[in-house]
């Protein structure tokens, strides 16, 4: 079986190769971009089917940031809710015969936890400024910089570590299964592969939500605390 550290270069663009892994994740950009934007031309006061289960995930993913975070989920809610949906589709596209999941590979899962990073800097520097983001990694005293920052890089680590481990072994779990007992015996595997892809996509989304909540939260108190009485 081919390593999850391995790539299949399906074309080259001048010099630079593309990749299965690519390809797949831009197609799944591309139809939840071209599905999103046509959803929102078709709204209507009595929803279809469809606009139902759309305004279904949006209160969803509301409530779930309300639960989480403790704040208004409008100024979160595009982040988290297509960090969910892109991580949800991407684990279930293994359903297309011959498509292996993105997320079963690893630079897809760095690039997502890269995202969540990126995301904690700037709600945390939005909450309170530059410097007051940064003052937090000084509490409860500069002796802690080191070990604050250390922390933050490992929390994004392990997300990229759960995603990765969890989707890959699956691919891999009905793999050898299917070369060895044929079509019909892996199929409980894929049912549980697949429910296995929707938790991790909820696992991740809230991990992002509660990373993001710490570093708004400790930028605020810091700010209060070095506000004068």
């Amino acid at each position: 079986m081919k390593s999850p550290l391995e790539n299949t270069v399906l074309f080259h663009v001048g010099s630079v190769p593309v990749t299965e892994v690519v390809v797949v994740t831009w197609a799944i950009m591309v139809v939840l971009v071209l599905g999103a934007s046509l959803a929102a031309r078709r709204l209507s006061l009595r929803p279809s089917a469809f606009q139902a289960m759309l305004e279904l995930i949006v209160t969803t993913v509301d409530g779930q940031i309300r639960d989480t975070m403790r704040v208004d989920p409008a100024p979160y809610r595009a982040f988290i809710g297509t960090l969910f949906v892109f991580i949800f589709v991407a684990n279930w596209s293994s359903l297309v015969p011959g498509v292996e999941p993105p997320t079963a590979h690893l630079e897809t899962d760095a690039a997502l936890a890269l995202l969540v990073f990126l995301a904690i800097i700037f709600f945390g520097v939005r909450a309170g400024g530059i410097g007051g983001y940064l003052r937090t990694f000084a509490t409860p005293t500069p002796i802690m910089i080191p070990l604050n920052f250390v922390e933050s890089l490992t929390r994004t680590f392990s997300l990229l570590v759960r995603l990765f481990g969890n989707v890959m072994s699956g691919v891999f779990v009905i793999g050898i299964v299917l070369s060895l007992a044929g079509l019909l015996v892996p199929i409980p595997f894929m049912a549980l592969d697949l429910l296995t892809g929707a938790v991790q996509a909820y696992i991740f989304s809230v991990l992002a939500m509660v990373f993001i909540a710490g570093a708004v939260n400790e930028t605020e108190n810091t700010g209060k605390e070095r506000k004068p009485t």
